[in-house]
């Protein structure tokens, strides 16, 4: 199950889910320099990957489709949409991207297409994540 990339709604836009980052940078043709978000299903799961700073904590706890690039440059997004959840609940964590090839729009069938697992349904494109960056005392919106 860990090798497989599924197509899902996720809780902001249609995407792969995987936790195989070098399958999702083959399929979307990406520099294999740049980093993934890691959506994980709970706080104690995140807890397992990163320290959150002190001073944002509660900003983290509370924030809904919001993604935080921590200290150390990882970025996570604790994910509370029930949909979402059904997978993610069973996978614990995985990376998670917008289902299209790099810089490009939105292709049903090309996401179809590359999806080893299809989990229906799948609505429209909705927004994407918000963004902040996270030091220990600063914060700084991204997206």
């Amino acid at each position: 199950m860990n090798n497989k990339v599924f197509l899902t709604q996720t809780d902001t836009t249609i995407g792969f889910v995987s936790q195989n980052a070098d399958k999702l940078t083959q399929i979307k043709q990406r520099p294999p320099h740049k980093y993934y978000i890691k959506a994980v299903n709970s706080l104690d799961t995140l807890k397992t990957f990163t320290r959150v700073p002190q001073k944002h904590k509660k900003r983290v706890r509370r924030a809904k489709k919001t993604t935080f690039i921590m200290p150390d440059g990882d970025s996570y997004r604790v994910i509370k949409d029930k949909h979402h959840l059904l997978l993610l609940d069973r996978l614990k964590w995985a990376y998670t991207t917008s289902a299209n090839l790099s810089n490009e729009a939105y292709d049903e069938s090309f996401a179809r297409k590359m999806a080893d697992v299809i989990i229906e349904p799948i609505q429209e494109n909705r927004q994407a994540s918000s963004i902040y960056r996270l030091g220990k005392k600063t914060l700084r919106k991204i997206r």
